[in-house]
């Protein structure tokens, strides 16, 4: 599949502008919220929020929501990406020295509110989960999907409070979970014990 040439010319123009050449740059590497954006370029929510809407329109960008904020990545459109691919090429890297750093602090900034929130909840996390998705459903969709076993090892990331390890763990040899919450490691090591 290609663009028509009046296609590309509406997303070169997209992306033919200094702080969108930023963004494009920025979502290559991560998906991110107004809101990081703005602190990244160090511009206002408004004009950020105007850049991101000329490109999403022009299929460069795709908006997505998560919860009560929205957050924005790179088209997932092969012809979009390879176009923007291009352009991103052409570019410096010394030019965005400055933007990498300050995502950098972003994503520290993430990091550290999912620890606390998950410190936080731990003891409650079990009722929490709940209230997202019907627990029975995705733990049979889950042991479907695993098969039988045996297992030799089972390994759960972010294991939360356990519950995949208590699931499929009688099935292996070894169980472990991971997970940067100390609280939620405790809570975990109480369940499966």
């Amino acid at each position: 599949m290609s663009l028509t040439a009046d296609q590309t010319v509406e997303a070169l123009r997209a992306a033919g502008e200094p702080t969108r050449l930023r963004v494009l740059s920025l979502l290559a590497g991560d998906e991110l919220s107004v809101m990081e954006l703005s602190r990244i370029l160090e511009q206002s929510q408004p004009r950020v929020s105007r850049h991101l809407k000329l490109m999403a329109d022009a299929g460069l960008i795709e908006r997505f929501p998560d919860g009560a904020r929205v957050f924005y990545r790179l088209s997932s459109d092969p012809v979009a990406r390879r176009l923007i691919d291009t352009v991103l090429d052409l570019l410096e890297d010394a030019a965005n020295v400055a933007d990498d750093r300050r995502l950098e602090d972003v994503r520290r900034d993430r990091e550290a509110a999912a620890s606390a929130y998950f410190e936080r909840v731990a003891p409650q996390w079990d009722r929490i989960r709940s209230l997202y998705v019907c627990e029975t459903d995705v733990e049979a969709a889950i042991l479907t999907a695993a098969g039988d076993g045996p297992f030799d090892r089972v390994v759960d990331l972010g294991t939360g409070s356990g519950r995949m390890l208590t699931l499929l763990g009688r099935k292996a040899k070894m169980s472990v979970g991971l997970d940067l919450s100390h609280n939620m490691l405790n809570i975990a090591r109480a369940n499966v014990a």
